[in-house]
């Protein structure tokens, strides 16, 4: 069993949240980096509910912001899909 990478995340209401690190990648075409992280909640479903986010670390502290355009989200959905088809593959 994997130890879990735990890490702190700062809201923009200044407060820390501990979050647990999924995977975290980067597109060689244009050098941006993502995080998939959770806070273990579950849905209705009982399924965990993932949070991506792309990682700017040009300032002091890396800064996480959303990721809003359909093409973005496009690429990041087959990172995560193939991440989904590994673990079938593994288990």
């Amino acid at each position: 069993m994997e130890d879990k990478k735990m890490i702190k995340i700062i809201k923009e209401d200044g407060t820390t949240e501990e979050v647990e690190l999924i995977i975290s990648f980067e597109f060689d075409s244009d050098n941006k980096e993502y995080l998939v992280y959770t806070k273990n909640e579950q849905d209705d479903n009982g399924n965990t509910t993932l949070y991506c986010a792309s990682l700017d670390r040009s300032g002091d502290i890396p800064q996480m912001h959303s990721i809003e355009s359909d093409e973005e989200w496009s690429r990041v959905k087959d990172v995560l899909r193939q991440l989904a088809k590994d673990n079938q593959e593994v288990e």
